[in-house]
């Protein structure tokens, strides 16, 4: 079989064109761990629209700091997203992402929404957005144990949520950081449930640390009636959780934590169980990316 072979030579300094080359920006795709970031468009002046996904484990202590709700990792499939981002400048960019979360023993589906937008200076960033989840209501299952925890916040009359959310984050090196959170809103409750309120208000704060493939966050909590002078109103609930992340190098992840590691404001016992639930829930999971 013939074979056949070409070569050329390249004239000046090779190692400044190998410099130049590492240095240029990928045209088609770019890798963000552990999602993907996919360039629709990109102008002149460094605009660039992109497609985002996205997927992480629910035990994931980074993203359960972000989150502005408390869901249960028992049983938990994870979070996936997908959304667009625009860059407006080098520092400045805009988001717009939708995500599903689902669990295997309960029928029960989390749609969520996100727009926001996160300003970089390098070493310091921070972020600004509003969220929202919605559940479709499937038929009502009784708890196999009373004061086996719901999928959202310790609550089975779960119906949605609105937030308005703020993260900053503070880089110790390339490979360090710090984050804090915070997030104020409403929580809206089904018709006839045995809380008797129609919503709640929370309010939340998170403190993360990472280094490396170790990250760590820990979540604080509290849960009051919306309505002033209605059944219970003068109820509060507090809550704290704990998790610590490990990112393997095979692409997986062991999570290791504790959801209400402290809590206080006495649930209202129901013949179903405490509501809202706040039974402390020792986990470990492990979630492997094929």
């Amino acid at each position: 079989m013939p074979l056949a072979a070409a070569g050329q030579s390249l004239d000046g300094d090779t190692h400044a064109l190998a410099r130049q080359l590492l240095q240029r920006a990928p045209d088609q795709t770019a890798e963000v761990s552990p999602g993907v970031v996919v360039p629709l468009w990109r102008g002149s002046d460094g605009r660039m629209l992109a497609l985002k996904a996205d997927q992480r484990a629910s035990g994931d202590a980074a993203q359960r700091g972000r989150d502005p709700l408390s869901f249960s990792v028992v049983d938990a499939t994870g979070m996936v997203s997908t959304g667009l981002q625009y860059g407006v400048d080098p520092h400045l960019q805009l988001h717009a992402d939708v995500g599903q979360r689902n669990w295997l023993s309960q029928p029960l589906t989390v749609y969520s929404g996100d727009v926001g937008a996160t300003y970089n200076a390098g070493r310091y960033s921070m972020g600004l957005s509003v969220s929202a989840t919605d559940t479709p209501h499937p038929p009502a299952l009784p708890r196999v144990l009373p004061g086996a925890a719901p999928g959202v916040g310790g609550l089975p009359d779960f119906d949605g949520s609105t937030h308005l959310n703020a993260q900053g984050r503070v880089a110790l090196d390339a490979k360090s950081g710090i984050d804090l959170g915070a997030s104020v809103g409403r929580i809206k409750l089904l018709p006839g449930n045995l809380l008797g309120v129609g919503s709640l208000d929370q309010k939340a704060l998170s403190f993360g640390v990472d280094r490396g493939p170790l990250s760590g966050a820990i979540v604080g909590r509290t849960l009051r009636p919306s309505i002033p002078g209605a059944l219970n109103a003068d109820r509060h609930w507090n809550s704290i959780d704990l998790g610590v992340t490990v990112r393997l190098p095979w692409q997986g992840e062991l999570s290791i934590g504790a959801q209400n590691l402290w809590s206080s404001g006495g649930p209202i016992n129901t013949p179903v169980g405490p509501e809202p639930d706040q039974s402390r829930t020792p986990y470990v999971q492990y979630h492997q990316d094929l």
